[in-house]
């Protein structure tokens, strides 16, 4: 057991990028609050948007333990395989399989996918400054505030809608390729699934031009029937106003026609497997993801996109929004324990809330090394191995090793909210 709140610095460092300047909010967001509780630093002129926890190299833990001399959590499990538990260990030779993020959105983060392994490995070797990882990048997000993303495309039936009532839309896509996707509504999956991926590509692939001219009719529709006091939420007005203003001219902001729009409550989920388009909107979550950093993108970003990639890799299978939640199951053996655990094999994310009145918790012993997460409470972790007690306050984060039971003395009466990341097997 180890204390990774050095974690923050590296992080940080690792995503000077992602920050906005404070003087433009009023509100700090939960990763900069945490950073300036955590760490002994004057109140920063950024909000900070990421948090990092794990091992990857564009932001590997620090590790903050008098007993260990100064590494990075990666350099650490080198060292230390046995941590990872046997199966891990041999499964994913000697690394920690998983990456642990906190995320504060404050402006939407772009229209994008996740490439599978095989795939994964072919850009890689194509392309690493652009794709630094050959390993594929499931991923869960769980709402700590009220949390909006778009994910997986919308049944047919609302795409055809919207090429109805946006003719702004239907204009970028084209009108036989739009009657092609009307048509499919009566054929099997298949036939829906081309005809989806043929809209979606003739608007991703529009002329910008084309592109700037149709969004700006768009929102001055929009505009004008907003000041006219009328309500556009049947074509998302307000949604599309917020993104064009977010970025202005930009094809990704015709995607909520194609996407499901989500607003996950807090301990809700949805769940990205490989090829599934989404894109994150506004809200703080914790995320969960096989360790890599590979993301193709094509909209609602000035990073590079890659648009024939992302046309051609994505699956093109409709459902209701309703359908990309990704509920936990509660624990047999813990009343306070919920477990999200998705079909893939890198990670499994676990939530505790334990009550004000329980003065001692137990963290369950695992046959895999695991980061705990303090979002909400104040506690002394121990272990019977352990030197001395670790104390942990909101942001704190803790790298078990596999094997290790570890007790939390509640140093308040207060409810507790952790996540913890591992692997089961």
């Amino acid at each position: 057991m180890c204390v990774c709140d050095g974690i923050y610095t590296q992080s940080w460092e690792a995503h000077l990028r992602n920050q906005l300047p404070y003087g433009e909010h009023r509100v700090m967001n939960w990763v900069t609050s945490c950073w300036c509780q955590i760490l002994p630093f004057s109140l920063p002129s950024f909000l900070f948007l990421q948090l990092w926890m794990g091992t990857h190299p564009r932001g590997d833990a620090k590790i903050l333990d008098n007993r260990i001399s100064q590494k990075t959590l990666g350099q650490w499990i080198a060292e230390n395989q046995d941590c990872l538990g046997s199966k891990v260990k041999d499964t994913f030779n000697g690394k920690l399989p998983f990456l642990f993020k906190v995320l504060s959105v404050e402006t939407a983060l772009s229209i994008q996918a996740h490439p599978n392994k095989e795939l994964a490995e072919k850009l890689h070797l194509q392309a690493p400054q652009h794709y630094p990882d050959a390993n594929h990048k499931p991923e869960i997000a769980i709402a700590l505030t009220s949390f909006q993303g778009l994910c997986g495309f919308r049944p047919v039936e609302e795409i055809v809608t919207f090429l109805t009532k946006v003719p702004e839309f239907q204009f970028l896509i084209g009108d036989d390729a739009a009657t092609q996707l009307k048509q499919s509504m009566s054929c099997d999956s298949q036939a829906v699934a081309s005809a989806l991926q043929s809209c979606f590509s003739h608007l991703m692939k529009s002329e910008k031009k084309v592109v700037v001219e149709q969004l700006n009719l768009l929102v001055k529709r929009i505009s004008q029937q907003v000041a006219a006091g009328n309500n556009m939420e049947d074509i998302c007005g307000e949604l599309l106003l917020q993104l064009h203003q977010q970025y202005p001219g930009d094809i990704g902001c015709f995607a909520i026609y194609f996407l499901n729009l989500l607003t996950l409550k807090p301990g809700e989920a949805m769940f990205l497997e490989a090829n599934v388009p989404h894109a994150y909107l506004k809200g703080d979550c914790v995320e969960c993801m096989a360790c890599s950093d590979n993301t193709v993108r094509a909209g609602l970003t000035p990073k590079f996109i890659d648009v024939p990639t992302l046309c051609e890799m994505l699956s093109y299978t409709p459902s209701p929004s309703q359908d990309r939640l990704f509920p936990p199951a509660r624990s047999q053996e813990d009343p306070y324990l919920f477990i999200y655990d998705p079909p893939v094999p890198d990670f499994t994310v676990m939530k505790m809330e334990v009550p004000g009145f329980v003065t001692e918790y137990k963290v369950l012993a695992l046959d895999s090394a695991s980061i705990l997460l303090m979002v909400q409470g104040t506690v002394t972790a121990s272990t019977p191995t352990a030197q001395a007690a670790i104390p942990l306050q909101r942001g704190g984060v803790l790298f078990i090793g596999a094997n290790e039971c570890v007790s939390l003395k509640l140093a308040v009466p207060k409810d507790l909210l952790m996540f913890r990341a591992c692997c089961l097997l």
